[in-house]
């Protein structure tokens, strides 16, 4: 059973690069920053290339935007020093562009801080997915307080809406917050477990829904991560046009109150 679900994410993954290979080739010519394309061009290439598409032909963008790498033959027409990301410009409408920061990594030489673990054991023990127990993680530890120096509160978590001139997207939490000057804070959080990587895609679509649904509130856009060892990651962005910044970044690690000594907290006093 499990070779044979491996096989046909294998045979996707082949089938999802063909297609999305023969729309960018068809479109693309020598020095062109962006290629437009519309979610019909993917069934006219599936129709030229005699490939089944899948279900949710979205799904082949969808795939490209946010979790695999780009095909070869559309890596072969990247300038130095940038990468094609593929952004939404409307309702089944895209387009390829250049971006020189499309992926954000945890820098693996900056200090890691622990916080006493407040998650509850039957959320540990239940939890379905790296992303899922991640967010709890955040939110039973109130990382997002800890982290921005704002009092925060969960709002909604996997919220898809759309977002004129982009398309649907999906947040996986939002968060509202307060500061001691009573001002308002609107946190958009992407969360990745695994290999997936942080994305300028996402993040550029979550403060752009943001912005539009509260465009008093401050925005604050978060990333975290789970790297080696349970250490979450976590990233304020923001974004330079399709060009991912990284304002702060720091790592904590959830543990025991027994295993933080007097002498770890005196180190922490240390200038």
């Amino acid at each position: 059973m499990l070779a044979k679900e491996k096989n046909g994410s294998q045979k996707a993954d082949t089938k999802y690069g063909q297609l999305i290979s023969e729309v960018f080739s068809a479109k693309f010519r020598p020095g062109m920053q962006s290629v437009e394309f519309t979610r019909e061009e993917i069934i006219t290439a599936a129709q030229k290339l005699d490939i089944g598409l899948p279900k949710n032909v979205g799904d082949v963008v969808y795939s490209f935007r946010y979790r695999k790498e780009m095909p070869e033959i559309v890596k072969e027409s990247t300038p130095e020093g940038q990468d094609w990301i593929i952004v939404g410009k409307g309702n089944g409408q895209y387009s390829f562009v250049l971006s020189e920061t499309p992926f954000v990594m945890p820098n693996p030489a900056l200090e890691v801080i622990k916080i006493p673990d407040n998650t509850p054991e039957i959320i540990e023990r239940y939890r379905l997915s790296d992303e899922q127990g991640l967010l709890s993680k955040v939110r039973y530890n109130r990382l997002i307080d800890t982290f921005l120096g704002i009092t925060a509160y969960s709002l909604q978590n996997h919220l898809r809406t759309n977002v004129q001139g982009i398309g649907q997207i999906e947040i996986d939490e939002v968060y509202v917050g307060v500061n001691k000057r009573g001002q308002h804070f609107i946190v958009p959080v992407q969360a990745k477990g695994g290999d997936d990587k942080i994305g300028v895609v996402q993040l550029s679509q979550d403060m752009n829904y943001c912005a539009t649904k509260f465009p008093t509130l401050i925005c604050l856009p978060v990333a975290v991560q789970f790297m080696s060892n349970d250490v979450i990651a976590m990233f304020h962005m923001t974004c330079e046009g399709v060009n991912a910044r990284i304002k702060d970044e720091r790592h904590y690690k959830l543990v025991q109150s027994s295993e933080i000594q007097d002498e770890y907290l005196a180190q922490l006093n240390v200038p």
